[in-house]
């Protein structure tokens, strides 16, 4: 049986993509695999040693951005979930860059290493501190991201975009991206049927 605090998140999680994606885009079929997958089957349940790098001192003031409605209920279900977290820096992430080494975090939730071990999805979560720029990355799966705290995204496709508190962004499958925190802190959320 599913960890109630996870499913409480993937519920929560799964109302507000589906009052977020246009009909018939890309970002729906994705979430729609996404979705079918959780509920078809369970990943392992882990208990990961919880760490918190400086920079989740903001995961707070980012949780209490979340505007009402659908993500609020997301927001406040994973700040549920936030100290259970494996909080790390992105592998390749170099400590000379000082803004991006000090200023970012990601926790998987399901996926490797999360509370769900997963290897047919990934989802996770990012924050960031005021003023910083996620490096350009790209990877194989396809990639939907819901903001929680104002923030902007890039692909090759497109130029710097705010989804703002109802949209989403969409990473197709290999494209190279990025996002960057605003003025306040920076946090979303991110699905990948792998």
């Amino acid at each position: 049986m599913r960890d109630e605090a996870v499913q409480r998140f993937l519920d929560a999680a799964e109302r507000a993509l589906v009052a977020s994606v246009e009909p018939g885009s890309a970002a729906e079929a994705a979430c729609a695999r996404l979705f079918a997958r959780c509920r078809a089957q369970e990943g392992r349940a882990q208990v990961p040693e919880p760490v918190a790098l400086p920079v989740c001192g903001w995961l707070e003031p980012a949780l209490d951005a979340a505007e009402g409605g659908p993500r609020a209920a997301v927001a406040d279900a994973l700040g549920a979930l936030v100290e259970r977290l494996e909080w790390k820096r992105r592998a390749s992430a170099d400590p000379e860059d000082r803004a991006f080494w000090e200023g970012h975090a990601n926790a998987m939730i399901l996926g490797p290493g999360g509370l769900e071990v997963r290897d047919d999805l990934w989802i996770g979560a990012t924050v960031m501190a005021p003023g910083v720029t996620y490096v350009d990355h790209d990877h194989p799966p396809e990639e939907v991201y819901l903001s929680l705290a104002p923030g902007a995204w890039w692909n090759s496709d497109m130029d710097w975009t705010d989804p703002g508190a109802t949209g989403v962004i969409y990473n197709p499958p290999g494209i190279r991206h990025a996002m960057r925190s605003g003025s306040g802190p920076f946090l979303a959320l991110w699905f990948l049927p792998v």
